[in-house]
């Protein structure tokens, strides 16, 4: 799956629900998706909080089939900057 299939998926989700600050998933030579003012998109920005994955994880982080506390321990993610953003991201994909 592209990163921008990715994206647009977030995107989807996003309808009807809110997310205050931005976030940014970052896949390292694939790319990064920004979650910023109601929107996914590819375009690089600096974000409040960084979430350093892969891409394969953030597919199974997204549906559903890697628990982001599991993710961290398992150093499979990183996460850096605010913490509270990346706390609300997990009532966006729970």
């Amino acid at each position: 799956m592209a990163l921008q299939e990715i994206a647009d998926r977030i995107q989807d989700g996003l309808q009807g629900k809110s997310f205050d600050g931005s976030l940014k998933f970052d896949c390292g030579n694939n790319g990064v998706i920004i979650l910023a003012d109601g929107a996914a998109s590819t375009q690089d920005r600096e974000t409040d909080c960084t979430i350093a994955i892969s891409q394969d994880n953030l597919v199974k982080l997204l549906t559903g089939k890697l628990n982001p506390m599991t993710g961290v321990m398992m150093g499979k993610l990183k996460i850096s900057g605010d913490m509270a953003t990346a706390m609300k991201l997990g009532k966006l994909i729970g």
